[in-house]
């Protein structure tokens, strides 16, 4: 039992359900980088890496820094820098074994994004990283990524969402903070609100590289 009801539990029925895609959607996939998705990534601070673990199981991780910290190496090949994060390493993990990943550009006030998709290796090789320096801090890691297919996403869901619409946006104290969440969550003995806000902050100061 899934707990839904009227599942669509193949393709067939979607596709009667949907339709089928127009030429344009389909022609507009390309199997390397050219001109322009190379230039939507160099402008590009924030993408979304989603990796798959053998048995299936997701995991979507937010990756980001100064536009453009995605190199692009060649039409085929592009690295990401794994920057300092909370070492729990699930995708990283996750392309151990499956190499099979997913990646969502965005650019600020942009409403289209670039979906790209390929297979990714972790490299820990010293030239490639040292063009990742930040700070004086060099990666630990990197992941490399062979592209397989590569496209322009539409802007309806950004029109739908509105997610540029900055006067709409949620004011600052429309959800609980970070640590109030935290600390609420896990209940921690010996330890104040105050002490989970400050450590969180200089993590933010100290260790983003």
């Amino acid at each position: 039992m899934n707990g839904f009801r009227n599942v669509v539990t193949n393709g067939q029925a979607l596709r009667e359900i949907i339709g089928t895609p127009s030429a344009r959607a389909v022609q507009k996939e390309r199997s390397t980088l050219d001109a322009h998705c190379r230039a939507f990534i160099e402008r590009s601070p924030f993408l979304l890496m989603a990796t798959s673990s053998p048995d299936g199981r997701c995991d979507v991780s937010p990756k980001g820094d100064a536009p453009g910290f995605a190199l692009v190496l060649d039409e085929q090949r592009l690295v990401i820098p794994d920057r300092p994060g909370n070492k729990r390493l699930d995708g990283l993990i996750n392309l151990v074994a499956n190499p099979h990943v997913g990646l969502i550009f965005l650019v600020p006030g942009r409403e289209e994004t670039l979906r790209v998709n390929g297979r990714a290796w972790i490299t820990r090789d010293p030239e490639l990283l040292q063009r990742f320096v930040v700070q004086g801090k060099t990666p630990l890691l990197a992941v490399g990524v062979e592209v397989e297919e590569c496209f322009l996403h539409c802007a309806k869901a950004f029109r739908r969402s509105r997610l540029w619409a900055h006067q709409q946006w949620l004011g600052p104290d429309a959800l609980p903070t970070l640590a109030c969440v935290l600390f609420d969550q896990i209940k921690p003995e010996g330890v104040t609100l105050q002490d989970y806000e400050r450590d969180i902050e200089e993590g933010y100061a100290k260790r983003l590289y």
